[in-house]
C-alpha cells in the first residue's frame, strides 16, 4: 500500500523550532516533505511571490536533513510544492508550529494559516498550528498535541482521492499539561482595530513606521477561540475561503438592481 504523504510547512521560518518539533511529532505517519521559509514571513497572508523567480535549496546543518528552503513566503511554499516541487500531491498538509496566536481576525494576516490554505485551495486537507504565547514555551508539549490531533482526525476523517478537503486553524497554550486540555471547536473571535503605528526616525533623520500592536479582543464570548484558549482549553477552527457576506446579498441586489422594466429594454 502506499504511503501517506505530508507536506510541513511553516511561516517563521526553516530554522524555527516549531517546524522542527513539528516534523519530529509526525515521524512515523508517513513520508514527511518540509519546504519552508528562508527567512521569517510572518504577516504575508496568503502572498504569492510575482515579481521575481523563486530559489529553492536543500538546507544544511544538524536536523535538518530533507528540508528544503525557499526564498519566498508560506503560500509560495506550499503552492510550489504541490506544482511543481513535489511531483506527487500529498495526502495532508501541516503549517507551524507557529510563534505566537493565530486567532480571531489575525487568520486574515497570518502566513501559518496561508500556507495551509494554500493546500486547502488544492484540494488537500490542511491543518495550521499556533503556540498562543510567544517564545515557545511548553513547545514539547505544543507538539504532543499537535500529534494528537493529527492523529485523531485521520481516525476520523478519509484522505485522498474523491475526500472532501478540509481546513483546521488550532492553537494550543503554552502549558506543560497541554495534552490533557480539552480541545473545543470553535468559531473566529473578533478584535478591536489595532494599536497606532509607532513613528521613529533612521539614523538619517527620516521618519520610520513600525506597525503597531494587535487590538484586544473585543468578541471573546463562549465559543470562540479567544475565550477556550483562555480557559485552558486547545482551540480548533473549522475555516472556510468563501468571504461572501450571504446576508447581505439581498439588501445589495436590492440597491443595485435593476427594475425589471429596465432591465428588459
Amino acid at each position: 500500500m502506499r504511503r501517506m504523504r505530508i507536506l510541513i510547512a511553516n511561516d517563521d521560518g526553516y530554522l524555527a523550532p516549531g517546524i522542527a518539533a513539528l516534523v519530529q511529532a509526525c515521524r512515523g505517519l508517513g513520508h514527511i516533505d518540509v519546504i519552508a521559509p528562508e527567512q521569517n514571513a510572518s504577516g504575508t497572508s496568503n502572498a504569492l511571490t510575482l515579481s521575481r523567480p523563486l530559489s529553492i535549496f536543500e538546507a544544511r546543518g544538524e536536523g535538518l536533513a530533507g528540508f528544503r528552503v525557499v526564498n519566498g513566503t508560506p503560500s509560495d511554499c506550499v503552492h510550489v510544492a504541490l506544482t511543481g516541487v513535489m511531483g506527487e500531491k500529498p495526502d495532508l498538509v501541516l503549517s507551524g508550529i507557529n510563534n505566537g496566536a493565530n486567532m480571531g481576525d489575525d487568520t486574515l494576516y497570518s502566513g501559518t494559516v496561508a500556507a495551509a490554505m494554500e493546500g486547502y485551495l488544492f484540494g488537500v486537507p490542511a491543518i495550521a498550528f499556533s503556540l498562543v504565547d510567544k517564545g515557545w514555551a511548553h513547545l514539547d508539549a505544543a507538539a504532543a498535541v499537535a500529534r494528537g490531533v493529527v492523529d485523531e482526525v485521520l481516525r476520523l476523517r478519509p484522505l485522498g482521492a474523491g475526500a472532501e478537503p478540509w481546513l483546521l486553524n488550532v492553537n494550543i497554550p503554552n502549558r506543560a499539561d497541554a495534552v490533557q486540555l480539552p480541545r473545543l471547536v470553535t468559531r473566529l473571535g473578533r478584535r478591536h482595530a489595532s494599536e497606532p503605528v509607532v513613528q521613529q526616525q533612521n539614523p538619517r533623520g527620516e521618519t520610520i513606521y513600525w506597525i503597531g500592536p494587535a487590538g484586544d479582543a473585543r468578541e471573546a464570548g463562549e465559543g470562540t477561540d479567544f475565550h477556550a484558549v483562555a480557559n485552558g482549553a486547545v482551540s480548533i477552527t473549522p475555516l472556510q475561503v468563501d468571504l461572501t457576506h450571504h446576508a447581505a446579498l439581498s439588501g445589495w441586489r436590492k440597491q443595485f438592481g435593476a427594475p425589471a422594466s429596465r432591465a428588459r429594454r
